[in-house]
């Protein structure tokens, strides 16, 4: 077991203080020390702290005078926008728990998800209603559009362009909602160890899980997250949420780090690598928090020396792996810190980061954070942890660690023992106690009877001059048990050959490690923050398999 000690001053072995405090109240409490200080910049429309706090109360009322009560669902199917800011405070407000929704659902995933999680009110963005609204049941669905909340000349253009689906007949407005419930009563905060989120994870892999996230959990991975930063300052930050706020890490160090602290943060509701630019031209953000494919495309815009980003200060990477030559080339660019990180949906979901001030190691996903442990367990005898140096399933435990999964107590036991969450990962631990993932357990390639870890050839890849980016999967087969497949996506004026990219990895690898096919391409697909989706990777590979 790794352990901070309270002799050493780094950040991450300080034990930190956290508020009793319902996550709302974060707000509650940013709004009386910055009242008029900006809280949300939305394409040049601003909203301040005192505006927010009144909005969100609005919203709370609203949903009590709907028949919302403590305990019931309000399910979130909003990008970043004002609006997703009010309801998911709002909704917490009023004591629901907040369902966040990825808006590019399919209608079968959207089923999947109310049906599991039966939300009391539904809270859409009008261009999703097509998709969504026969998969609802019977919640109330609450409808708005992006132009309400942008600036007025701009809105009027946007509606002159854009008039969008009509509603149902039975859907109500936000700005009816908001208006519909002065003087109702509102309960009571909710306990710290109350059900805040339901957060669904495993979508990528298979049957959804909802991660019970509480509000200690929250808040604790805020305070985290703060306490990371040596010179982060409260009231003086700015946030560029480009993270989508239904993903638990944009949640997180976006969203609730951002008004745990006063900052203003900027809100962009979809991902485009020149928009971004030229918005951190404008906006002057100090804070990026991202994926490497977001870091990559913007390092990539043919236009990104047009534009000023060098006020950006600090820049954490979460969900992939960060090549080295990323890092350096984004720094070079920025000026700031680019660290990467690691968490899942069921810590809230930060657990590690590498230093923003300190010693990183390149390849690791750094230490833990404050009153956060870990170990490596015998991926065949769980109860024995391993000593630093060998390979095992990371374990952690901490306050950011979930209650548990949302109707599913067999799920919960299987990965929840005695606080420790076990994490699906294999990983070690230096002396130093930082940590680095090897791979997920279920993404190991057995070729042969020998365990192939993805990620190690991966590296080797992306060392070659002529790769961008590199997926590594299994196939099934007759003879080995699975072959070892790379898709591989080359850069554009140095485009290897598959021969090439073979005789590569067996200078580098063992030859049961190196890839018997490759696959170029020129794009991967992606989760909304750029996780690259390698079941669908592996079904396409499977189905090509089959047919040869």
């Amino acid at each position: 077991m790794v352990l901070a000690t309270a002799q050493d001053q780094s950040p991450w072995l300080r034990h930190l203080d956290y508020p009793d405090l319902a996550i709302w109240q974060l707000l509650e409490r940013t709004a009386h020390r910055f009242p008029d200080r900006p809280a949300l910049r939305f394409f040049g429309r601003t909203t301040t702290y005192r505006e927010l706090l009144e909005s969100v109360g609005r919203f709370a009322q609203g949903l009590v005078a709907s028949g919302v009560r403590p305990g019931d669902r309000v399910a979130l199917v909003l990008p970043n926008a004002p609006q997703m800011v009010i309801a998911y405070y709002g909704a917490m407000r009023a004591g629901a728990l907040v369902v966040p929704t990825n808006p590019l659902y399919t209608p079968r995933e959207f089923g999947v998800q109310m049906r599991d999680a039966e939300p009391k009110v539904v809270v859409a963005l009008d261009l999703v209603v097509p998709r969504l609204k026969d998969e609802i049941g019977k919640a109330l669905l609450v409808t708005t559009r992006i132009r309400d909340y942008l600036p007025p000349l701009l809105g009027f253009l946007q509606g002159l362009r854009e008039k969008g689906p009509v509603m149902p007949r039975d859907s109500i407005t936000l700005d009816r909602l908001l208006g519909s419930g002065a003087g109702s009563a509102l309960p009571g905060p909710a306990r710290a160890d109350d059900v805040a989120v339901l957060q669904y994870t495993g979508g990528t892999t298979g049957v959804p899980k909802a991660a019970m996230l509480s509000h200690r959990n929250l808040v604790a991975n805020a305070v985290q997250a703060e306490a990371w930063m040596p010179s982060y300052q409260a009231g003086q930050e700015r946030v560029l949420a480009v993270l989508p706020f239904f993903h638990v890490f944009g949640m997180t160090v976006a969203l609730n780090l951002g008004i745990l602290t006063g900052a203003e943060i900027d809100l962009v509701p979809r991902f485009n690598p020149e928009e971004t630019a030229r918005e951190v031209h404008r906006f002057k953000p100090t804070l990026f928090p991202g994926a490497p494919a977001m870091y990559q495309a913007v390092a990539d815009s043919p236009h990104v020396e047009r534009w000023n980003i060098r006020s950006i200060r600090y820049c954490i990477s979460g969900s992939a792996p960060l090549p080295l030559e990323l890092q350096e080339r984004f720094e070079r660019l920025t000026g700031g810190v680019l660290v990467e990180g690691y968490g899942l949906t069921e810590a809230s979901p930060v657990t590690h980061c590498n230093p923003l001030g300190g010693e990183r190691r390149s390849g690791t996903v750094g230490r833990t954070f404050p009153d956060t442990l870990q170990r490596i367990l015998d991926p065949e005898d769980p109860t024995r942890e391993l000593p630093p140096g060998e390979v095992g399933e990371l374990a952690v435990k901490g306050p950011q660690v979930m209650l548990g999964y949302w109707g599913q107590p067999a799920e919960t036991a299987a990965v929840l023992q005695d606080g420790w969450l076990r994490t699906g990962d294999l990983g070690v631990i230096d002396e130093d106690g930082y940590c680095r993932i090897v791979d997920r357990k279920k993404d190991v390639i057995i070729v042969s009877g020998f365990n192939v870890y993805p990620r190690e050839v991966e590296e080797v890849l992306l060392r070659h001059p002529g790769v961008r980016e590199a997926v590594v999967v299994g196939v099934p087969d007759e003879r080995r048990g699975q072959l070892v497949r790379a898709v591989v996506v080359p850069w554009p004026d140095r485009r290897p050959t598959e021969e090439e990219l073979r005789s590569y990895c067996r200078e580098r690898l063992a030859g049961y490690k190196t890839p018997r096919q490759f696959e170029l391409r020129d794009e991967l697909p992606r989760t909304a923050i750029g996780k690259v989706l390698r079941r669908v990777l592996v079904a396409e590979a499977t189905e090509q398999k089959k047919e040869e």
